[in-house]
C-alpha cells in the first residue's frame, strides 16, 4: 500500500420515507449503488458534493475577521428568563439580590431559579463581582439587542456567564456594529444585522452553529492625557476598528482615502445583496463572509449610500418609518394570546378580536438569520399586553422590512 497516496472518496445519497429507504438498501449493495466521485479540496475537505467553481474568485475577497481588528461572539447571560427583561423593572430585583452579599447562593436558586450548570458556576461569577468591587447601580442596566428589532434590558456585569466585556464595553458608548454568523445550520445566508447595543449571542439565530459575532465600527481606548496630583489622567480615544492592511487595499483599489463610516456602509450593502448571497451561497454556509473590494468609486458611493440607508432603517431611525400602511385598528386588551396570520385578508391576529391589517405575505415571511421577524417578536410576547410603544415599534418594524426589500433590489442593480 502506498501510504502517500490519498484515498478515493465516493458519495451517494438517498431521499424519501424510511420504508422506501429500507427497500432500496435491501435490493442494493456497494457494487450497484450509483456513486459520485468526489475531489475533496483544502481547507475543508468536504465529503459531500460542493459547488466550489467560484472558490478562486471568492478567496480574493476580504474575510470580515481580517477587515476588523477586534470582534467577539455575543453575550451569554446564563439565564435569560431571569437576567433579561422587557423593562429595567423586570430585572432590578434579581440583580439587587445578586449584588447583595447577605443573599446566599441557595437563596438565589430558590427565589430566582438561578441554578448552577456545568458551564456556569454562579458561585464563581458572584465571587468575580465582589473581587472587582462591583456594586449595583441603575447605570449598569443597559439596552440589550436580544433578537432582530427586539431590544430588551440586562445588567452588564461580571455575573453574566460570558460578557465579553473587552469588546462589548465599546458598545456602551456611541457606536454601531455588524452582527453575523460564522457557520450556517441551513442555507440561505441572511445572517446579518446592525446594532448600536451590546448583543445576545442568539441575536440572529438560536441554533448552536449560528452564533452571532459582533464587529464594532469603533474601538474606545484610554489615552494618557496628563498627570494631576501624581495620578495619570486619561481620556477616551475613539478609533476605527479596521485593519490597516484592509484600509490600504481599499485605498489602492479606488485611489483615494475613504471615511470609516463609508466603508462600513459599503460592507453592509454587500451583505444585503441577494445576488451576492446567491452567487456565494456555498461559501457563506461554512465560514465568515468575505467582502469584495470595490472596483470603481462611483459604484462604491452608490452602494455605500444604500448601506447607510439600511443602517438607519435597521436601527429604526429612518424618517420614512414614521408612516406605514399597516395599522392596528381595534381597541381591546392588547394581549398576545394566539398569533394567526390570514394571508388572503392580510390580517395578523394577536387574539380573537385584535389584529394588524394590511400585512403583506412577503413582510410576514421576511427572515433575518433564523428568525421570521414579525412572528418572532409577537410570539416572544405571548401572554403579555402590548404597550402603545410596542405597537408603534411593531408598525415601524413592518415598514423597515418593506424598505429593506426595496433597497435590496436597488443594491443588486448596482452590485451585479
Amino acid at each position: 500500500m502506498n501510504k502517500k497516496k490519498l484515498a478515493k472518496v465516493y458519495y451517494a445519497d438517498l431521499w424519501g420515507l424510511r420504508e422506501k429507504k429500507y427497500e432500496h438498501l435491501l435490493r442494493s449493495d456497494i457494487q450497484t449503488t450509483r456513486w459520485k466521485k468526489l475531489k475533496p479540496l483544502p481547507p475543508y475537505y468536504f465529503f459531500v458534493p460542493k459547488d466550489f467553481a467560484l472558490q478562486n474568485e471568492y478567496e480574493k475577497f476580504w474575510k470580515v475577521t481580517d477587515i476588523f481588528k477586534e470582534w467577539s461572539s455575543g453575550v451569554e447571560t446564563g439565564k435569560d428568563s431571569r437576567l433579561v427583561g422587557f423593562s429595567p423593572q423586570d430585572i432590578i430585583k434579581v440583580f439587587l439580590d445578586i449584588f447583595n452579599p447577605k443573599i446566599t447562593i441557595k437563596e438565589l436558586e430558590i427565589f430566582h431559579n438561578l441554578k448552577q450548570t456545568s458551564g456556569w458556576r454562579i458561585i464563581d461569577r458572584r465571587k468575580e463581582l465582589f473581587r472587582n468591587g462591583e456594586i449595583f447601580s441603575k447605570e449598569k442596566i443597559i439596552y440589550y439587542a436580544y433578537r432582530p428589532f427586539d431590544i430588551r434590558f440586562t445588567c452588564f456585569c461580571y455575573f453574566l456567564r460570558r460578557a465579553h466585556s473587552e469588546i462589548m464595553k465599546n458598545m456602551l458608548k456611541e457606536n454601531i456594529a455588524l452582527v453575523t454568523s460564522r457557520l450556517l445550520a441551513s442555507a440561505p445566508y441572511r445572517h446579518i444585522l446592525i446594532t448600536q447595543n451590546v448583543i445576545d449571542r442568539c441575536y440572529v439565530s438560536m441554533k448552536t452553529k449560528e452564533t452571532g459575532y459582533i464587529f464594532p465600527l469603533s474601538i474606545y481606548n484610554k489615552k494618557p492625557e496628563n498627570r494631576l496630583y501624581g495620578k495619570e489622567q486619561y481620556k477616551l480615544e475613539r478609533i476605527p476598528n479596521f485593519n490597516p492592511a484592509f484600509l490600504q487595499a481599499i485605498k489602492e483599489s479606488l485611489g483615494k482615502e475613504l471615511a470609516p463610516e463609508e466603508i462600513f456602509s459599503y460592507i453592509y450593502a454587500i451583505l444585503y445583496s441577494p445576488a451576492y448571497r446567491k452567487r456565494h451561497e456555498e461559501f457563506l454556509k461554512i465560514d465568515f463572509p468575505r467582502i469584495p473590494l470595490p472596483s470603481n468609486y462611483l459604484s462604491f458611493q452608490k452602494l455605500s449610500k444604500l448601506g447607510k440607508e439600511l443602517v438607519e432603517i435597521h436601527l429604526l431611525k429612518h424618517t420614512a418609518l414614521s408612516s406605514t400602511e399597516i395599522a392596528f385598528p381595534i381597541g381591546g386588551s392588547n394581549k398576545v394570546e394566539k398569533v394567526v396570520y390570514e394571508e388572503k385578508k392580510k390580517m395578523l391576529f394577536i387574539n380573537k378580536d385584535q389584529y394588524f391589517e394590511n400585512v403583506s405575505k412577503d413582510i410576514w415571511e421576511y427572515r433575518i438569520g433564523a428568525y421570521q421577524v414579525m412572528e418572532k417578536y409577537l410570539k416572544d410576547r405571548k401572554g403579555r399586553k402590548l404597550s402603545l410603544d410596542e405597537i408603534n415599534h411593531y408598525l415601524k418594524m413592518s415598514k423597515a422590512i418593506h424598505l429593506t426589500m426595496r433597497i435590496q433590489k436597488e443594491i443588486d442593480r448596482i452590485y451585479q
